[in-house]
């Protein structure tokens, strides 16, 4: 079973169980917990996805580590099981499929917005207003400067990439030219 296929399956039972719950939030913002320990601290992860470590030494340690996480019983749970079942290391990819499955629930779409330059509020209102309107969703930006843009924006939603930066409008006159 390839990657793709276990975290979705990991994802959509933790989904359904947080939906069941009312818990979708609360799910999510622990299960983020849990994975930036596992990016910060290697050798925790390392220890939990070694072959020669017993099963029951793995769960002991994270029962222990979702305790003093103060994790939630249903988190805490879900994390043993991964433990248990040796899928501990697709807990990013896990965690990306819930907050995309809890996303669609919600009605949110994410939206990665680049700029030459630092964005007033303003305009980041509109660019949200905007992408609102044309996805019938709620948006939630994330921002970023890239200088090397020139000018411009240059926005990804739901796997679509707007390029109204100055450098790709440089760079298809440069093609345009070459071609004659």
């Amino acid at each position: 079973m390839s990657k793709s296929a276990i975290s979705k399956r990991y994802a959509k039972a933790l989904v359904e169980l947080a939906v069941e719950k009312d818990l979708l939030e609360s799910y999510a913002g622990e299960l983020g917990q849990v994975n930036s320990l596992l990016k910060r601290e290697n050798a925790l992860r390392l220890l939990l996805e070694s072959p020669t470590l017993a099963v029951e030494k793995k769960t002991a340690i994270m029962a222990d580590v979702s305790k003093a996480m103060e994790l939630s019983d249903g988190i805490r749970n879900f994390v043993c099981l991964l433990t248990l079942k040796h899928r501990i290391q697709y807990m990013q990819q896990i965690f990306a499929e819930y907050l995309s499955l809890a996303d669609e629930i919600s009605g949110v779409v994410r939206a990665k917005v680049e700029s030459a330059t630092k964005l007033t509020k303003a305009q980041l209102e509109k660019i949200k207003e905007g992408l609102e309107q044309q996805s019938g969703m709620t948006v939630e930006l994330n921002t970023k400067v890239n200088s090397a843009l020139l000018g411009g924006l240059k926005t990804e939603v739901g796997g679509k990439v707007f390029d109204g930066s100055i450098k790709t409008q440089l760079q298809r006159i440069e093609d345009t030219l070459k071609k004659g």
